[in-house]
């Protein structure tokens, strides 16, 4: 992506006259293993890569920085899933303004709104990246102009997007996948197409025990529908293609987070318009978010911690969304040993109410070394709905590995 060279460059170039540099970053070997069998041909019951993310951050005067991270993954089985990006390359500087303090990064960075645990509806500034995993929501890095103000009035964010980046999609070979391969050539309701330039806004504060954000977004959308393309010539090169196809949407958004001793409430919602719903119609719709998390400390007089955590995902527009998040319920565990180590244990059920899909999420992290660490995580499908959007990436079930060395 021309951007991201761009801006890529503009860090390297910053480094040559940086006061101070700092290098650190990730190096992870991982692996998969899917005891299913495949379901369609090329597939791989076990796969293997690496995964490279550095970071270069550099004080370039007394109030201006910049931050490099690029990521490169490798992997055994899926060529679509092996790819590099820039996840940063930024320039920060800050000032003050009266009263009021402003921050200005220019660049490509990431950037999170929202309070829920397992999905945020708030949340569109960044393109997921879901080659790198299903459920954690990695992110791309978006080229922006991100403008803060604070004060004790809050907080006010203004952006600036000047460029729209594809969602990433597991490959013909890769298991997750679809049951129809998705076209790499997207295609946008924009004549602008990805040069659409978009803006966002969030303002957030805290008052008393409640710590709230309002977001509002005009541009393009970063969650796609699909057109389906059929493909003309013998079988099976006529295979139909599914084509992700991205709206200009209007989206105004609240997220709130109430804490009351253990107790933490939390909600999103949201009211988004110009997006097209599962039967290729616009429709505009709200969605919304409810949570609750209750923390347990000193579990049965030890050292470790038990949070408990239930969440209810509901799209309004029913069975004709086209989000997996159409009505769903999740409750999970998160056990802290606060030892050495760090070692955590997470354990959560996924049940989709409009369709007959359960999921069991099982999660193991540990230091090994001032170094090393490990995770271990497990998704298994209980159950899956042929009528579910995503069917067919349901059904696959894996074990994975990932030991990670941090420098």
């Amino acid at each position: 992506m021309r951007f991201a060279a761009a801006f890529s460059a503009l860090a390297l170039t910053a480094a040559a006259g940086a006061q101070t540099l700092d290098f650190s970053g990730d190096l992870s070997l991982q692996a998969r293993w899917y005891p299913q069998s495949p379901a369609f041909p090329g597939q791989r019951s076990s796969t293997g890569g690496l995964v490279v993310e550095p970071s270069l951050y550099g004080e370039i005067a007394e109030r201006t920085s910049f931050t490099l991270t690029p990521l490169y993954r490798y992997d055994s089985a899926d060529s679509q899933r092996t790819h590099a990006d820039v996840r940063e390359a930024y320039v920060l500087t800050y000032g003050d303004w009266g009263e009021n303090s402003w921050e200005l990064r220019l660049g490509l960075d990431r950037v999170f709104w929202g309070v829920a645990e397992l999905h945020n509806i708030v949340d569109v500034v960044n393109q997921l990246d879901l080659v790198e995993h299903p459920r954690d929501r990695p992110k791309l890095g978006q080229p922006m102009a991100h403008l803060t103000v604070a004060g004790d009035w809050g907080v006010a964010e203004s952006f600036l997007l000047p460029y729209h980046r594809k969602r990433t999609f597991p490959g013909p070979y890769g298991r997750l996948r679809s049951r129809l391969p998705i076209d790499e050539n997207a295609a946008y309701e924009s004549d602008a197409e990805e040069r659409h330039v978009d803006f966002a806004f969030r303002y957030s504060n805290a008052v008393g025990l409640l710590d709230f954000g309002l977001t509002a977004f005009a541009g393009t959308s970063r969650e796609p529908s699909f057109l389906v393309r059929q493909q003309t010539g013998p079988l099976p090169a006529a295979e139909p293609t599914l084509v992700p196809y991205y709206e200009q949407i209007r989206q105004f958004g609240v997220d709130a987070q109430l804490t009351t001793g253990p107790w933490l409430y939390k909600m999103e919602a949201i009211r988004r318009s110009g997006a097209r719903n599962l039967l290729g119609q616009e429709e505009d719709y709200g969605a919304v978010i409810l949570g609750l998390e209750r923390a347990l400390y000193s579990l049965f007089g030890s050292a470790a911690d038990l949070t408990l955590l239930t969440e209810w995902l509901y799209d309004g527009r029913g069975r004709r969304a086209n989000s997996v998040w159409d009505n769903d319920l999740f409750i999970a565990g998160f056990l802290g040993f606060n030892d050495v180590q760090g070692t955590e244990l997470v354990a959560g059920f996924l049940g989709d109410l409009n369709h007959d899909y359960r999921a069991l999420n099982l999660e193991l992290k540990r230091r090994l070394s001032e170094n090393w660490s490990m995770r271990l995580e497990a998704i298994v499908n209980l159950a899956a709905d042929p009528e579910d959007l995503t069917y067919d990436g349901r059904r696959d079930s894996f074990l994975g590995v990932d030991f990670t060395y941090s420098f």
